[in-house]
């Protein structure tokens, strides 16, 4: 019997055919698909405008990965041991019809599906996605203080929009709806906890991500960095909490309970206490590059093996390679040895 099911599904049916192992003894179990590299916010983190600006040469709408495609990978990656998919982007909910795309991967049984958006388009989308299947959603939302939020994502869009949105997909049924946010320090580190203030006993589950070093076009440096450790230091100091035993291998956020059952919290600490040694995930690109890191410096071509007439079982002994080989831990490498490495942009692969 598989040792966990999917949440609203037959045990039977999160049993995967294959449990593929890394070099290093780490299950695949998650599969980020990025169906779009293109985004309406510039956040300063991701995509600043200094480098994705007017001119920004995003891929023609030929080199992305059809549904079709994107559904033929998550199948095969569902018979190795996938067991949830997140679709992400850039921003997810620019793709046309995404909400089909949706419907066609939550007819693969046992999978746990989800989707990352920016919470722009979320209150016209979020009853669609949640009848076409999708079973949670997660939202960036990296301040509640108006002009800060503004600011990060630097396209002058209101906060409001996006809670407008969280609240639409909490009315849908697309829960627990996580909140995510990047802490950067001297910009949004002071509204940390009016952050927990506001989403406790929402329903949305809040986690706070520290600011990492994803590609070359955000700036990053380590004095930018708040440490988890601060972050929960900073809410516990106004409503106490206790740890919480993570809920599968490779869980990549810490998390909290408020003492007074007030609903959880969640922290991403890639930077202070790295988590390379459980990491269970695989990225694939819009354009179909499978990347095994999410520091990598290059993908595989999944899109030449899928355009190039192979069958579902030689896409699977592909995808049975790759991972096989997978010796990535660059959060535990993190050095100068690592620093200059040409890692590809997070826009790209979707975080």
């Amino acid at each position: 019997m598989c040792p966990n099911g999917i949440r609203g599904k037959p045990l039977s049916y999160a049993c995967p055919v294959e449990r593929l192992l890394d070099r290093l003894g780490r299950p695949i179990r998650d599969l980020r698909v990025s169906v779009t590299d293109r985004c309406n916010f510039r956040c300063v983190y991701c995509m600043p405008k200094e480098v994705f600006g007017r001119d920004h040469p995003f891929l023609p709408r030929a080199e992305l990965l059809t549904f079709e495609e994107i559904e033929r990978v998550a199948r095969a990656a569902a018979g190795l041991g996938v067991e949830k998919i997140r679709i992400t982007g850039g921003e997810p909910l620019l793709r046309r019809d995404v909400e089909t795309l949706v419907g066609m991967l939550a007819r693969i049984p046992g999978l746990d599906l989800t989707l990352t958006t920016n919470g722009a388009l979320l209150a016209q989308k979020a009853q669609a996605l949640r009848d076409a299947g999708l079973d949670r959603i997660t939202v960036s939302l990296d301040s509640l203080d108006d002009e800060v939020f503004r600011g990060m994502n630097d396209v002058d869009f209101p906060v409001e929009r996006v809670l407008a949105g969280i609240d639409a997909a909490l009315a849908a049924g697309l829960a627990p709806v996580k909140v995510n946010a990047v802490v950067k320090r001297g910009v949004n580190d002071d509204g940390v906890a009016a952050m927990a203030r506001a989403f406790r006993g929402t329903g949305a589950v809040l986690r706070f991500i520290e600011y990492m070093d994803v590609g070359h076009s955000n700036g990053w440096r380590l004095d930018d960095v708040v440490p988890a450790a601060e972050i929960v230091a900073a809410i516990d100091a106004e409503y106490p909490l206790d740890p919480v035993e993570p809920g599968y291998r490779g869980e990549v956020a810490s998390r909290w309970r408020y003492r007074d059952g007030g609903g959880e919290i969640g922290v991403i600490s890639s930077v202070t206490q790295p988590f390379c040694r459980d990491c269970t995930r695989a990225r694939l690109s819009a354009d179909g590059k499978l990347y095994t890191c999410l520091f990598a410096v290059h993908g595989h071509d999944l899109r030449a093996v899928l355009r190039g007439g192979a069958s579902d079982e030689e896409l699977a002994e592909t995808l049975r390679g790759i991972w096989s080989a997978r010796a990535d831990r660059y959060s535990e490498l993190r050095s100068a040895e690592t620093e200059g490495l040409a890692k590809v942009e997070m826009s790209y692969i979707g975080g």
